[in-house]
């Protein structure tokens, strides 16, 4: 699903930022995440430094997009022009299994806010927005184990 002509373009990441690998690694349909190649360490929002060792030796690495609804809201605000046909939507932090405590913030897509319930199961989806970013968004995992 991509943007139509004369429809606002949605919100791009920053050029060259530390996260320019997420992005890249979203359009592919792969979830990266940094990681501390010294302690393990999976690391999100992405920093220069390690915040358990301190090491600078950290890179992207895949991770299964498997997780568990750690809080989730319905929003009818759009924050930015390219969301007002949006609304509402639901916004959720997802604990992604690899780690306790290793966050993201993103929509949660295929089901209804009455049906979504905290330790809930979702996987990570994409949804392409414009050619130019592919977001994660997850989905309500099904009993097969997907």
């Amino acid at each position: 699903m991509g943007i139509e002509q004369g429809v606002a373009a949605p919100p791009m990441p920053p050029p060259g930022s530390l996260g320019a690998f997420f992005w890249a690694g979203a359009r592919e349909g792969r979830l990266l995440i940094q990681r501390c190649s010294a302690c393990g360490t999976y690391i999100h929002l992405p920093r220069p430094v390690c915040r358990a060792c301190r090491s600078f030796d950290l890179a992207p690495a895949e991770v299964s997009g498997r997780g568990t609804v750690y809080s989730f809201t319905e929003t009818y605000k759009a924050f930015h022009p390219f969301f007002v046909d949006r609304v509402p939507f639901l916004l959720a932090t997802v604990e992604l299994e690899e780690q306790a405590g290793l966050m993201l913030l993103s929509n949660l897509v295929g089901a209804a806010e009455p049906d979504i319930r905290i330790g809930m199961d979702v996987m990570v989806d994409f949804e392409v927005l414009s050619p130019e970013l592919t977001i994660p968004v997850f989905r309500p995992a099904t009993a097969g184990g997907s």
